[in-house]
């Protein structure tokens, strides 16, 4: 599976859902996800994978931080959920949960975000976010509000 960085999947082909990555206007120069080092591998509104380092985002004990595991659920979410709302329209978060389950200490740590549902207002997926061995360290729940963009805001 190819690597891109969020930039570059704007140009990738989008193999289901009705948005591509480009009609989020996304800004992504000077952002958390950025400075983060997440990578998005796949991203269509049914299911979002990216990976982040560990280092250079953990806790003073040299472990992922556990926010860090959560900007990455959010992450995911987010995108999919503005890939599910389409051109005009934008994803608010509305509500985060996280349960950490084991610590990483190197590495790459991978999300997978499936939709878990999806209207016309409201999108919500759960998120698992595993180490290199593939042991699960994050369960993650994100739900998102799906609104109408405003110009200039």
């Amino acid at each position: 599976m190819a690597r891109h960085s969020i930039a570059d999947m704007t140009d990738a082909p989008q193999t289901t859902g009705t948005a591509h990555l480009d009609d989020l206007g996304l800004q992504l120069e000077g952002t958390l996800i950025e400075r983060m080092g997440i990578e998005v591998l796949e991203a269509t509104p049914e299911r979002l994978v990216a990976t982040m380092p560990v280092e250079g985002n953990t806790q003073p004990y040299g472990l992922l931080h556990g926010g860090a595991s959560v900007v990455l659920a959010e992450t995911l979410g987010s995108i999919g959920a503005g890939l599910h709302a389409g051109p005009g329209r934008i994803a608010v978060g509305l509500d985060i949960n996280a349960t950490h389950h084991r610590a990483a200490r190197s590495g790459v740590v991978t999300g997978t975000a499936t939709l878990l549902s999806a209207g016309r207002t409201l999108v919500s997926y759960d998120i698992v976010v595993t180490d290199d061995t593939g042991r699960r360290t994050c369960t993650s729940r994100i739900t998102c509000l799906l609104r109408e963009a405003v110009p200039g805001a």
